[in-house]
């Protein structure tokens, strides 16, 4: 395992960490939790993420008492949560300065730790001013109860909007940025972002790396049973597999499967380390529904050197997929 500084920070996280979205609270509970941790943990996994919108706090629940099972050294390892869908009601959701600064009460109860070490806006709020946003995150901030803020999903704009109201009110700016990344998910990393790396000192905390279990080529014969698609709630994933566009991508990954097949490694583990490969990635976050699955994503370290300048223009002439304004590493 290696380390890497999240953007300018100095802050060093494991380039794998490991993430509860999906699996916490919902297929795992404590033991199994626990489990998943310590294997992380023991391989040199450093950062755990989470949110108060999986499971609506059970995911921060089952990992809290997970921690507390295992009685690690606070300073050893990096927790977060994120704050926007906290419950129904207006004061429950946002990011507002209440929702915002009860959200952040709330996971340090469900994880059990006395402060945060990032703390992400899962999604902007058009209702909320950002510079109400800046100024609650700056103020858990200066209380200590947060390390480091940052966002999910926000767009270029609305991050340069965050880091110019940090900049005229003298606040904590965002440190980091959480965005989907991954051979088919990649103009936000690439391309919007390009110009906020050094502006900014902006790090990323990619998920999923593996768009979504596409490019484990499980689903090249079809849907199994037993896949996260058939679960409830993921409709919406499973359409996404179904429609035409994703029957395109189905077909790049029976051509990236025979690739790596060729190079000596399985598509998922190649399909990690083109994510790795990307210096603007801080750190990629795995998940698992079985300890098994993650024990192999983990592996995937172990075939680097196996990963040459060859295989990486292979792979781009296979998804024809790079953005025009992106660089090239």
């Amino acid at each position: 395992m290696q380390y890497r500084r999240l953007g300018k920070s100095g802050l060093q996280l494991s380039e794998f960490s490991f993430g509860a979205w999906v699996t916490f609270g919902k297929q795992f509970g404590v033991d199994g939790a626990a489990e998943l941790l310590a294997t992380a943990y023991d391989a040199g996994v450093n950062f755990f993420d989470n949110a108060e919108g999986y499971e609506q706090g059970n995911a921060e629940q089952v990992m809290g008492d997970a921690l507390k099972k295992l009685n690690w050294t606070r300073d050893s390892y990096i927790v977060s949560t994120k704050v926007f869908w906290g419950g129904d009601k207006p004061t429950q959701r946002g990011l507002h300065r209440k929702h915002i600064f009860d959200a952040c009460h709330a996971g340090l109860r469900r994880l059990q730790v006395e402060y945060l070490d990032l703390y992400f806006c899962h999604r902007p709020d058009m209702d909320t001013p950002i510079e109400e946003t800046v100024r609650a995150m700056h103020d858990l901030v200066t209380q200590g109860k947060i390390m480091y803020w940052g966002t999910s999903e926000w767009s270029a704009q609305q991050l340069s909007e965050a880091y110019g109201a940090a900049r005229q009110y003298n606040l904590t700016p965002p440190t980091m940025e959480q965005p989907q990344y991954n051979l088919f998910a990649r103009e936000k990393v690439e391309a919007d972002y390009a110009p906020l790396y050094d502006l900014m000192g902006l790090g990323t905390t990619i998920w999923s790396p593996l768009s979504s279990g596409l490019l484990t080529g499980k689903y090249n014969q079809g849907i199994p049973e037993d896949s996260r698609v058939n679960l409830p709630g993921y409709e919406w994933l499973k359409a996404s597999f179904e429609s035409e566009e994703g029957q395109k991508k189905l077909q790049k990954v029976r051509e990236l499967a025979k690739l790596a097949d060729e190079v000596g490694m399985p598509i998922h583990h190649m399909a990690l380390l083109w994510c790795l490969n990307n210096p603007n990635v801080s750190t990629v976050i795995l998940g698992a529904s079985r300890h098994s699955q993650l024990v192999d994503n983990l592996k995937a370290l172990e075939s680097r050197d196996k990963f040459t300048p060859d295989v990486i223009e292979a792979i781009e002439a296979i998804v024809d997929n790079r953005p025009e304004s992106a660089q090239r590493f």
